[in-house]
């Protein structure tokens, strides 16, 4: 990796979590009692995860935080009453993913402005593509199937050419290859 490489966490990864939060909560109890009173659920959530997605979109951590802190509280306020099932695995989801934005809110820019300037705010393109691949090669009716084991020791060795491992691993697999060329290790340091 390049040391002078900025490190952002991926949009993809963000809005994919943001995408399970939010199918969830579809799912709520319209309302909820406590205190003798009834209070909305289902669509107040909702619009705290956009707002979410808003704040995080804008890089604004602080205020996606403060608003995952106070959904929180208030779906263990509803599970508490209610006990509905959903409400519970939703509750363990935003409190996972309250850790996930905290441990790395330093890697969280303003994805906005990015987009705008043009710079890359998501790897989706290459996941996509990748699983894509490998998905159509897993199938039975492909002429050239892949077996599990041959995609993975596939990927495992593509990943040792792009890191530029190849060479010294396949040398201690068979110490007999040809001779190192130092001009291009020097070229390479």
């Amino acid at each position: 990796m390049n040391p002078e490489a900025e490190h952002l966490l991926d949009w993809f990864h963000i809005t994919m979590r943001l995408t399970v939060l939010h199918q969830t909560a579809k799912g709520l109890p319209l309302t909820f009692d406590y205190d003798n009173q009834t209070y909305p659920l289902r669509e107040p959530t909702l619009k705290t995860i956009e707002s979410i997605k808003w704040y995080l979109w804008h890089g604004n951590t602080y205020q996606a935080i403060e608003h995952l802190d106070t959904l929180e509280m208030e779906l263990e306020t509803a599970n508490e009453q209610g006990n509905d099932s959903v409400t519970r695995k939703l509750l363990r989801a935003v409190e996972e993913f309250h850790t996930y934005i905290t441990n790395n809110q330093a890697f969280i820019t303003n994805y906005g402005e990015r987009y705008r300037q043009g710079d890359r705010i998501s790897s989706g393109f290459v996941e996509s593509a990748v699983n894509y691949v490998v998905a159509k090669r897993l199938t039975k009716r492909q002429q050239m199937q892949w077996s599990p084991k041959g995609a993975h020791l596939l990927l495992q060795m593509r990943t040792r050419v792009l890191n530029g491992e190849l060479e010294q691993t396949f040398r201690n697999w068979h110490p007999s290859f040809r001779a190192v060329n130092d001009e291009k290790i020097k070229k390479a340091a």
